[in-house]
């Protein structure tokens, strides 16, 4: 048998990942956070870095950005600073950014992949699976303004300039494509989940660069680093990765050398373009800023630790336990926080039907009519609510469960309900789907039925119980399918084999 060739190359990734903060007002002045407000009017002195104008720090945005480094595992030095990172760009009129270069808020951490975080074409073939993506830091800076390039000018929109940034920088941890697409993924989840930022590609409040650096296998010292940007994406993202890291191989195996630099991602040509040799820190020239004094962060740290949330891994493993529900299913239902608090929320409104049965509804009916998937490759929906509410679907799965509708008829209500024709109790009793439970109406069927199949009667009472659903299959259909399905299986089972009912 012919052995497998053993790959040539390997690939080292790292991102820098910025997010905007769910803060009401920017960075370093009052302004108003808001997206999709009219060019240039959320603006101030400060932000517009007007001579004079001086910063003031956002308490509320030092506290986020604690609180996900809590949920990350992260260490909050005792003091922190700010400072300057001077260049020259049209987005940064005072020409630096006031950002955190030695002390940031956040060192260490890490962020757990998610199996549901893969592409779904991967989640069957996950290298390590459970593999942590150690984090170098978090630190929080201001953004810039957002420019516009038409086809013979450019446009700059300073509503943006000054809103809290994040940047989350990792370690070369990741090995492939969909090892970058999961960390994004399940970082996403984590931001939302603690409230801390809408995570929002689209918008532009969740912004990825990417390093990559090829060598040979077993080399040591990693390969030059390329910088992708222009990244809009988490599939856009796996696509660049792909590409350029074929690219860096062909590079090398035509004996050339790879230089450290900027490239842009072009999605619609799927490749990338040279932007700019690559800068280094030295280049920026950072030096403290002289406007904003350390912060001691131990106050702020306690305030904080009581706000960090169940985050969805821990929620899954107590939904597995408590619940009773399979790692896949678990893993779904915690998948974002919105549809976790649902699940809660239906199990506890419904007192007759068990967890598992509250999940199945959910994941294979509800979401299918919301057409929600597990699957991550769009960006988070925005929708945070569901068109049928948890406490009607519990008394949806109640009456299910009790034998008043049948699964079937129950699907057929849900529809219904989700599309605002009312609750189930009106539907059922609207389209006559109410079930015959009469005892003495039932018992009268199952006489007629057994007495006309005394073969039927003979296999069951010989050894195939399961020949039982038979029986209740033709007293459906003998009430035009209104019979309680449990109660005529017990009324069949009492009469045929009396020892075993119960």
């Amino acid at each position: 048998m012919p052995r497998l060739s053993m790959p040539k190359y390997q690939v080292t990734i790292g991102l820098e990942v910025h997010a905007q903060l769910t803060t009401r007002s920017k960075m370093f002045c009052g302004c108003a956070v808001q997206f999709g407000a009219q060019p240039n009017t959320n603006t101030c002195p400060t932000c517009l870095g007007l001579p004079g104008a001086l910063p003031v720090l956002n308490e509320a945005a030092i506290e986020k950005t604690i609180l996900t480094g809590m949920m990350l595992g992260c260490e909050t030095p005792p003091l922190v600073k700010w400072d300057r990172k001077n260049y020259f760009y049209p987005d940064m009129p005072k020409n630096y950014q006031i950002t955190q270069f030695d002390l940031p808020l956040c060192l260490g951490g890490g962020v757990p992949l998610y199996d549901l975080a893969y592409p779904k074409d991967a989640q069957k073939t996950i290298a390590k699976p459970g593999k942590v993506v150690r984090l170098t830091r978090i630190h929080l800076e201001e953004d810039v303004a957002k420019s516009t390039h038409h086809e013979r000018f450019s446009t700059i929109d300073f509503n943006r300039a000054g809103t809290p940034l994040m940047e989350i920088v990792s370690e070369p941890d990741i090995d492939s494509a969909e090892e970058a697409f999961a960390y994004l993924n399940s970082l996403r989840q984590i931001l939302i989940y603690g409230g801390v930022s809408d995570a929002d590609m689209e918008k532009g409040n969740l912004r990825c660069d990417v390093n990559i650096s090829v060598r040979e296998v077993g080399a040591e010292k990693l390969g030059a680093k390329v910088e992708l940007k222009n990244l809009n994406s988490v599939s856009a993202v796996r696509r660049a990765i792909h590409f350029e890291s074929a690219r860096q191989i062909q590079c090398l195996e035509r004996g050339e050398s790879i230089q450290q630099s900027t490239r842009r991602w072009d999605d619609d040509r799927g490749e990338t373009t040279l932007m700019r040799s690559k800068e280094d820190a030295h280049d920026y020239r950072y030096f403290p800023d002289p406007d904003l004094v350390p912060l001691h962060t131990a106050e702020l740290v306690e305030r904080v630790r009581g706000s960090v949330p169940e985050l969805p891994h821990q929620k899954r493993a107590r939904f597995e336990k408590d619940y009773g529900c399979s790692s896949y299913d678990a893993s779904v239902l915690a998948s974002s926080r919105e549809l976790a608090d649902y699940f809660e929320t239906a199990i506890a409104a419904a007192a007759k039907a068990s967890p598992k049965k509250v999940a199945n509804w959910i994941l294979n009916e509800l979401l299918a009519l919301e057409k929600r998937t597990d699957d991550l490759d769009a960006e988070p929906s925005q929708q945070t609510s569901f068109s049928v509410s948890a406490q009607a679907l519990a008394q949806l799965v109640e009456l299910v469960e009790a034998g008043s509708i049948s699964g079937a008829q129950g699907k057929e209500v849900l529809a219904a309900m989700a599309a605002g024709e009312g609750n189930a109790a009106d539907i059922i009793r609207a389209r006559g789907f109410e079930q015959v439970s009469d005892s003495g109406a039932l018992e009268a069927i199952v006489n007629d039925i057994i007495a006309a199949n005394p073969d039927r009667v003979a296999e069951v009472q010989g050894g195939n119980p399961k020949a039982l659903n038979w029986f209740t299959g033709q007293a459906m259909k003998a009430s035009g399918g209104k019979a309680n399905a449990k109660m005529v299986t017990e009324l069949v089972r009492q009469k045929i084999l009396p020892d075993s009912a119960g």
